[in-house]
């Protein structure tokens, strides 16, 4: 009996990852287009750095998510 609940406890999980994974897309899709419109609000002068530091999370949270996706 001991297998039956760990294949019950893993299967658990992988209908959930995916819930879980939904959630954290939401959340950096509303943290995106609020951070966009504070820049849009600021002008051109900040523009640049606005989009170099964006571009900079997009690649980190990208790296991290392939890290973390080898473990």
């Amino acid at each position: 009996m001991g297998p039956s609940r760990v294949l019950a406890a893993d299967a658990i999980t992988e209908l959930l990852l995916p819930a879980g994974q939904l959630v954290i897309g939401m959340l950096v899709l509303v943290a995106l287009v609020v951070a966009a419109v504070r820049m849009v609000r600021r002008g051109p002068s900040r523009m640049g750095g606005a989009l170099l530091l964006s571009g900079g999370a997009v690649i980190g949270l990208a790296v991290i998510g392939y890290l973390v996706q080898l473990l």
